[in-house]
């Protein structure tokens, strides 16, 4: 009979150490979860961001645009500033002094 009660003993013992390795897991799979979500709640609001100041930036545009449609200066000095600014363009007959120290 004593056999009999260390079998059951050991099965028992078997099962509550499984349970408490299943349990240990998923506590730290959770965890693991909880910490991905926050790195991606942390990339979404930084990509929100971006479309905010995209989003302005369009709205710029979009007004630049429709001045120089309405028979405004701004469209064409949009274009000039972004020429300028952007593609290094100048006047015709224009001096341009470049800073060689690079600063």
């Amino acid at each position: 009979m004593k056999v009999i009660r260390g079998k059951k003993r050991n099965k028992s013992f078997l099962l509550r150490f499984a349970l408490l390795a299943f349990s240990v897991y998923a506590l730290v799979m959770v965890i693991h979860q909880q910490v991905v979500i926050n790195e991606k709640k942390q990339e979404l609001a930084s990509v929100r961001e971006q479309i905010r100041i995209q989003e302005i930036q369009n709205g710029d545009l979009k007004n630049a645009v429709s001045a120089g449609k309405d028979g405004g200066s701004g469209y064409s000095d949009y274009i000039e500033k972004a020429a300028r600014e952007g593609l290094d363009f100048s006047k015709p007959n224009e001096r341009v002094f470049v800073n060689i120290a690079g600063k």
